[in-house]
This record gives C-alpha cells, structure tokens and sequence, in this order.
C-alpha cells in the first residue's frame, strides 16, 4: 500500500496511565485534580482527546475508583476546556501468576480481575465519549503479568459501550487484536465509525518497527480511522510515522516521561512538540469539534434509556 499521508489529524494525549511511573517524574498527576489540571493544560496546547486513567491520590498507583474519574470528568467539563474525554476500559484484566514450577495460587498483590460490569462502572457513571476497549489478552514486560481479555469479555464489555452510546476506541497491541475487532463488528457488537488505537513498542506485543507498523495499517479497513503511537523515545518520531501512512497522533506521560534528553516533559509540552511535528509536515490539527463529527460522539453520551 502507497503511503497516504493525514492532511487533517487529531491529537490524543494520555495523560497518566497506570503503569510504575509515578515516582519516576514530578509532572505524572496523582490527584483528580492534577490529572483533569493537566489534561486541560494538554487540550490548550491542541489535544483533541484526552485518556485519562485514575490513581490513588497518596500513592500514585493506579485504581479503578468511581469516585476519581467522577470527580476528574467533572472538573474538565467544570473547566468549559472543549475537549473529548476518552476514559480507560482497561483495568481489571491483570493476572499476576507465580514461579514457572509454582504458578498457582495466583500473586493476589498483583492480581486484579473482575467482570465486566465492575470494568464498566466508571464508563456507566461517568459517560465520556470514547472509552477503551483492549481488543486482546497479552503478556507484559513486568513479572509473570498478563493482561487478560476473554472473547466473552470483550463482547460482554463491547455491548456495554453499544447500549450506553459510549464510542469504543479499540486499543490494538498486536495483529489478533485487529483481527477481533473486525469479528465484534461482524457481530454488531461495536458500530462503524471503528476507532483504532495502534500501541506499538510495548513488550511483548507489536514491536515498533515500520514493518509491523505497516502491516497493522495494511490490516485495518480503509473507512475505519486509526490513531499510532510508541512509547519513550520513539514517542515523538512515531508522532510523524502515523501522520505518513494516514492516521493520527498520540502523546503523553503515559507513554513517554521525555521532552529532550535528560529534560522531563509535561503532558502539553508533548501535544505541543506533537503538534510541532504535524504542522511542519504540512498537516492542519483537528479541533474537538470537528473530531465528534467525524466519529459521530456525543459531547456527553446518553445512556440508551435516554436515546
């Protein structure tokens, strides 16, 4: 396939994430407060998007507290910042086995699974308009940690989305993940317009070379729309990769807690340096506004019962 560049492309920025990075940089937010804070600084500097993930205030470890990411989603909308809040699905899903001669009983420090209804909480009570759905089960790079994601799960989860009006955006780690969501669509689980999030470098799923890159572009449905990023510091390269083969752009200290070398970034200067990118490439970015009409979102779902 001939490389297409993006001349109109958005800008998501993730703003914390869960991963082990809170003691690593004084910019990763904890609080509610600091997290909404920083993701309205990132929609000032030309984020369309903002995911957010939640963490324990005094730790900085990451939960799935309904409670947070009610009072994060408050405070952006409070703001009157005009952005689109793209909330996890993700958590939930984390099995932390034991030795490779003793694997059970699972590690229950680390081990957090639950269902599908108990994922979708804070999705059901705060109505973002996209959410995450991790279209896959894979093996992380931390312990014997596996991020797991049943077909029934997904499905069960996929419907939720569906029934709130509540735009899936399909987090995609490896090439079977792509392929299942082509299967959900079939199904008439999730609806076109498809959101595809292309998470490369992260092991052990797609490795960030530009030959996988290409095969998962070359494997996504032409009318779907896709966004890419990697992680550290591919973060920003991979910022001009995605725009060259005709999809969007995402940053943020979820990914990448690097400006410069041995300068630490906060989430605006990333969309900034991102936003850089893009435009010297001869690219316009989207507002908000005219992403929600390109993916048909609701600037506050409606649960069904109200549509």
């Amino acid at each position: 396939m001939p490389l297409e560049m993006n001349r109109e492309v958005f800008i998501t920025c993730a703003v914390t994430g869960s991963g082990s990075s809170q003691d690593r940089s004084p910019h990763v937010p904890r609080s509610p407060e600091q997290i909404a804070n920083s993701a309205i600084d990132a929609a000032k500097a030309g984020a369309a998007i903002v995911h957010c993930h939640v963490r324990d205030p005094d730790t900085g470890m990451p939960s799935r507290r309904t409670d947070l990411y009610r009072e994060v989603v408050d405070r952006i909308r409070d703001s009157a910042t005009d952005v689109i809040i793209n909330l996890t699905a993700g958590m939930g899903g984390d099995l932390v086995f034991g030795d490779a001669e003793s694997p059970l009983p699972l590690n229950e420090a680390g081990t957090d699974m639950v269902g599908a209804t108990e994922r979708m909480a804070h999705v059901a009570e705060c109505l973002p308009e996209i959410c995450t759905l991790d279209c896959g089960t894979m093996n992380f790079a931390e312990a014997d940690y596996v991020m797991t994601n049943t077909p029934g799960m997904l499905r069960a989860m996929g419907q939720m989305m569906t029934n709130l009006g509540v735009r899936p955006e399909i987090e995609v780690f490896d090439t079977g993940h792509l392929w299942f969501a082509k299967q959900l669509v079939e199904e008439g689980i999730i609806e076109d317009p498809v959101m595809i999030q292309m998470c490369m470098g992260i092991p052990w799923g797609a490795p960030d070379d530009l030959n996988t890159f290409m095969a998962m572009v070359n494997n996504t449905p032409d009318h779907w729309t896709f966004s890419a990023f990697s992680i550290g510091r591919n973060e920003i390269p991979y910022a001009a990769a995605a725009v060259l083969a005709g999809g969007h752009v995402r940053v943020g200290l979820e990914d990448n807690l690097w400006l410069d070398q041995g300068v630490l970034a906060t989430n605006a200067q990333l969309v900034d340096r991102a936003a850089t990118v893009v435009t010297n490439m001869g690219a316009r970015i989207m507002t908000p506004a005219e992403v929600r009409e390109k993916m048909q979102l609701s600037k506050r779902a409606p649960k069904i019962s109200d549509r």
